[in-house]
This record gives C-alpha cells, structure tokens and sequence, in this order.
C-alpha cells in the first residue's frame, strides 16, 4: 500500500494558483500596505494615490471626501475613492498635511 503525495502537492498546487487568480479584484489592490488606502484624483484622466490612513482624520482631507460624496455618492468604479479636484490641488493638500 503506498502513498500518492505528489499527486495530493499537484492538487494543493493547483488551487491555491486557481483560488489566488480569482481573487483578484485588483491587481493594484495588493500593493497598498497596511495603514495605507488608495484614492484617485483628477478631472480627466484620473491618478492612483497610496495615502495614509492618518489624513482621514484631518479636516481639510474630511472636506475633500465630503465634495467626492456630494459628485459621486459611494460608487467609485475605480476601486478607491475618487476625489473631485486637480492633482496639483492634491498634492499641495497631501504636501501640507505631511508637514504638520
């Protein structure tokens, strides 16, 4: 009587592959560490921004997220949220609140 482990490996192989590909919501979705979200910003074409979860607490942040609520509810097809205002707006935004 003998044992076949390299088939039971293959079969465990197999669906971990199978199982992670399907979980792929977003690719971009891994690469966001902990502590960290994701927002896109811009009028047009739209810009992928990793920030930290601390600017939720500011109230200049809280007024962007209001102003992403009243244009687009809480549907963000993108994946993150989307912030209504131009990446150079943001960026200063981001930039001061990295200074306090």
């Amino acid at each position: 009587m003998g044992f076949r482990l390299p088939r039971i490996v293959t079969a465990k192989q197999s669906l971990q592959r199978s199982s992670s590909t399907e979980n792929r919501e977003s690719p971009k979705a891994v690469d966001v560490p902990k502590g960290y979200f994701t927002v896109y910003v811009g009028e047009e074409q739209k810009k992928r921004f990793v920030i930290p979860l601390s600017y939720l607490n500011q109230p200049s942040f809280q007024d962007l997220l209001s102003q992403a609520k009243e244009e687009f509810g809480y549907n963000h097809p993108m994946g993150g949220i989307t912030i209504p205002c131009s990446e150079e707006i943001f960026q200063n935004l981001t930039q001061s609140l990295n200074d306090l």
